[in-house]
C-alpha cells in the first residue's frame, strides 16, 4: 500500500466509525465502544507508519482537482513533511487515549454513543487538516471541528452553563473564522492557487502583493481557534463539558490547529516584519495574562485552560521569532503532558466528589485515595512547569532558546523586537507557570477541604491511559530535540546555557516560593472549619459531573464554601486576586463593547418592526377593509333603494352636464 493510499486511511477511518457509530447508537448499542475505539487506534498505526515511510524526507505531495472553478483551482490534496507527520502521530496518540478513558469514565452515560461518534469526527477532521495540502480543503476540516466542538462542550445541554460554553466557544471561533475566510481567498487571490506549495512558492518569489494584510487576517481566526488574546475568553468557559473533551480539544485537536497552520505558512507572516511584531506581541499578552489567570482559580480545570492558553502563547511566540521546528516540538510535548493533566484531572474529580468545575479547595489530601492519577499528574505537572528533565523542559527551552537567539543576532528571520517581547514574556511566564503548577499540586493532593466518600477504584482503561501517557510526558524531550531536527528545518533544538539555567531557575523559584505561601497560609489557617459534608450517592464519574454541575452545587452535599484561607495565590497575587481570578473581566469588557450594543440593536429592530412596521401593515389591511364594509353597507338587497339610487345618480348627472353646457 503506498503511503498516499494509507495516509487517506488515516482521516476516513474515524470517520467511518463516527458515522457507523451515529447510525448503530440505537440499534446495536453493543457495538458503539468499538467502533470508538478501533478506528482510531487503526489510524494511529496508519499514521505512524506514514511517518516511518515519510522519514523527515522529501515531503508527500498528491492531488486531484475537485471540481472545474473557472478561476483558482480547488484540488483534494496531500502535503506530508515531518510536521505533518509527527503532529499526525500525536493526534493519534492522544485521540485513541481519550476514546479509550472515555469507555470507563462515562460507561454509564445515555448519550455515549453520540458523544463517542462525535470525537471520532473531530479526530478525523483534525487529520484533515494536519495532512491537507489545499487551503479550502484544511478550511473544512477547521470548520467541522468548530460544530463538534460545539456539541461535545454542550453535552450535558440540560445545564445552564454547558449550554452557555459551547454557544460562546462556537461565537468566538466563528468571529476568529470571518477573517480568516477573507485572508485565505486573499492569498490565493495573489497567489493564484490554494494548494500549500503554490503558496510557499509565491512567497518565495516575492508575488504576495498585500502580505501584512493577509497575514493580519489569517491571525484573527488563529486567534480564535487556538485561544490567543483577545479571543481566548471561550476556552475556560468550555471547561462544562466533559473532562475527556477538554483533553482532546486542549492537547491534540482545535487549540493546537492554529499554531500549526501558522507553522505550515510561516514563510507567509514572514513577508512582514509588522506581522510578526503582532504575533510577538499577542503571544506575550497571552503567556503572562493567561499565567496569572491561572494562579488565581479554584476550579482544576480551569487553571488547566489558562495553562493551556498560556502554552500556546509559547508556540506562536516561537513562531514569532520564525522557528517553527521549536513552536511544533513544544506542540508535541504539549499534547502528551496536557492530555494527561486533563485525564488524571477526571480521575481527581470523582475521588473529590465534585463535578466537572471542581473546585480545589474542597479537595482533601487525596494522594492516597487516587496514587496514580497522583503519580501520572505529579510528572505533568512537571513537564508543565519544565523542570529538568521532563519533556516540558525541552520543549519550552527551545523556545526560549531561539528567541535568545534572536536578540544576540545570530538568526535574522525575525525582527529583534519580536526576540526580546517573547524572551521576557516566556522568561516571565515560567515563574508564574511553575506557581500555579505546584499550587494546584499542593491544593489538590495536600488541601484542607472535607473528606469525600470513596466511590471505589476507576476503571482499568481509565489507569492504563494514565501510565501510557505519562511515558512521553517524562521521556520525549530527552530523546526528541535530538531527533527531531531532521524532521524539521534542520535548526538545533537543544537547549542552550543561559536560557537553560535562567528557566529553571525561574521555574524553581516560582515553585519554592509558592511552596513557602502555602506553608505560611496553612499555618494561619490551622484550626479555621471548612464544614461537614453528607455522603453523595454511589455514582460513575460522570454522572457525579453531570449531577453537580445541574444543581450548581458540590456533588456530595448543599454546602456553601467560603474561599480556602490556605490558597497560596492570594497571598501571592494580592489586590491583583480579584482580578485576575475574573480573567481580567475581558468578558465584561466585551458584553459592554460588544453584547449590550448588539442586544441595543436589536431591541431597537423589534420596536421598529412592531411599532412602525407591524403599523404599517395592520394600516394598509384596515384601509380595504373600512372601504370594504362601506361598500357593503351599501349592498342591502333592496331593489327600491337601488333604483332610488340610480335615479338619484341619473338627476346629479342631468344636472352637473346642464350647468357645464351653461359655463360653455
Amino acid at each position: 500500500m503506498t503511503t498516499t493510499t494509507l495516509a487517506v486511511l488515516v482521516p476516513l477511518l474515524p470517520f467511518l466509525g463516527a458515522v457507523a457509530g451515529l447510525l448503530l447508537g440505537r440499534t446495536a448499542p453493543g457495538f458503539v465502544r468499538p467502533l470508538a475505539v478501533l478506528p482510531t487506534l487503526a489510524s494511529l498505526v496508519l499514521a505512524s507508519l506514514v511517518a516511518l515511510r515519510q522519514g523527515g524526507d522529501t515531503a508527500v505531495n498528491a492531488a486531484t482537482e475537485l471540481t472545474p472553478t473557472g478561476s483558482v483551482p480547488i484540488e483534494l490534496a496531500l502535503h506530508i513533511d515531518g510536521f505533518a507527520a509527527l503532529v499526525a502521530v500525536v493526534v493519534g496518540l492522544v485521540a485513541s487515549c481519550v476514546q479509550i478513558y472515555s469507555t470507563g469514565y462515562l460507561r454509564d452515560d445515555p448519550r455515549y454513543s453520540s458523544y463517542a461518534a462525535l470525537v471520532s469526527l473531530f479526530t478525523s477532521a483534525m487529520f484533515l487538516v494536519v495532512y491537507s495540502g489545499d487551503l479550502i480543503v484544511l478550511l473544512v476540516g477547521w470548520e467541522v471541528m468548530g460544530i463538534c466542538s460545539y456539541f461535545l462542550v454542550g453535552h450535558y445541554w440540560e445545564t445552564p452553563e454547558a449550554r452557555a460554553a459551547s454557544l460562546k466557544a462556537f461565537l468566538v471561533t466563528k468571529l476568529g473564522d470571518v477573517p480568516f475566510l477573507i485572508g485565505l481567498f486573499a492569498l490565493a487571490t495573489d497567489a493564484g492557487s490554494f494548494r500549500i506549495t503554490k503558496v510557499l512558492g509565491a512567497v518565495a518569489s516575492g508575488a504576495l502583493d498585500h502580505p501584512t494584510l493577509i497575514a493580519l487576517l489569517l491571525l484573527a481566526g488563529v486567534a480564535g481557534k487556538s485561544a490567543q488574546f483577545p479571543l481566548h475568553t471561550w476556552l475556560p468557559d468550555a471547561m462544562a463539558g466533559p473532562t475527556p473533551v477538554s483533553a482532546l480539544i486542549h492537547a491534540a485537536t482545535m487549540v493546537a490547529a492554529g499554531v500549526y497552520f501558522i507553522a505550515r505558512l510561516l514563510p507567509v507572516f514572514e513577508a512582514s516584519q509588522a506581522a510578526m511584531v503582532v504575533l510577538a506581541v499577542m503571544a506575550a499578552v497571552t503567556m503572562a495574562g493567561s499565567a496569572l489567570a491561572a494562579l488565581a482559580q479554584d476550579d482544576i480545570k480551569r487553571v488547566l485552560a489558562y495553562s493551556t492558553i498560556g502554552q500556546l502563547g509559547y508556540m506562536t511566540g516561537a513562531l514569532a521569532v520564525g522557528d517553527r521546528g521549536a513552536a511544533v516540538f513544544h506542540l508535541l510535548s504539549h499534547g502528551a503532558f496536557k492530555a494527561l493533566l486533563f485525564l488524571a484531572a477526571g480521575v481527581v474529580i470523582h475521588a473529590a466528589g465534585t463535578n466537572s468545575l471542581a473546585a480545589m479547595s474542597r479537595m482533601r489530601n487525596l494522594r492516597d485515595r487516587v496514587p496514580d492519577a497522583y503519580w501520572t499528574m505529579t510528572v505533568a505537572l512537571l513537564a508543565l512547569a519544565a523542570i529538568p528533565p521532563f519533556s516540558g523542559f525541552f520543549s519550552k527551552e527551545a523556545v526560549l532558546g531561539v528567541a535568545e537567539h534572536v536578540v544576540t543576532g545570530h538568526t535574522e528571520h525575525a525582527p529583534a523586537a519580536a526576540g526580546w517581547i517573547v524572551l521576557v514574556a516566556g522568561l516571565l511566564t515560567a515563574v508564574l507557570t511553575a506557581a500555579y503548577a505546584m499550587r494546584l499540586w499542593l491544593l489538590a493532593f495536600r488541601g484542607r477541604g472535607t473528606e469525600a466518600p470513596d466511590h471505589g477504584k476507576e476503571p482499568l482503561t481509565v489507569t492504563v491511559v494514565l501510565w501510557v501517557l505519562a511515558i512521553p510526558s517524562l521521556a520525549l524531550g530527552g530523546f526528541a530535540f535530538r531527533l527531531l531536527p531532521d524532521w524539521f528545518d534542520g535548526r538545533d533544538l537543544g537547549p542552550t546555557l543561559t536560557t537553560s539555567v535562567l528557566g529553571t531557575g525561574v521555574a524553581l523559584v516560582g515553585g519554592i516560593v509558592t511552596y513557602g505561601a502555602w506553608r505560611h497560609t496553612t499555618a494561619l489557617a490551622a484550626g479555621v472549619p471548612l464544614g461537614a459534608v453528607a455522603a453523595h450517592p454511589e455514582g460513575d464519574a460522570a454522572r457525579v459531573e453531570a449531577e453537580a454541575i445541574a444543581t450548581h452545587e458540590p456533588a456530595y452535599g448543599d454546602i456553601a464554601y467560603a474561599p480556602d484561607p490556605a490558597d497560596p495565590g492570594r497571598l501571592l497575587l494580592g489586590p491583583l486576586h480579584r482580578h485576575a481570578a475574573a480573567g481580567f473581566h475581558l468578558d465584561a469588557v466585551y458584553t459592554a463593547l460588544f453584547v449590550r450594543p448588539v442586544q441595543a440593536g436589536a431591541s431597537l429592530v423589534r420596536f421598529l418592526d412592531r411599532e412602525v412596521v407591524e403599523t404599517y401593515v395592520r394600516g394598509a389591511g384596515a384601509l380595504p377593509r373600512w372601504l370594504g364594509a362601506a361598500v357593503r353597507r351599501a349592498q342591502t338587497g333592496n331593489v327600491q333603494t337601488y333604483v332610488s339610487a340610480l335615479l338619484a345618480g341619473t338627476v346629479v348627472l342631468a344636472v352637473a352636464a346642464v350647468l357645464v353646457a351653461t359655463g360653455a
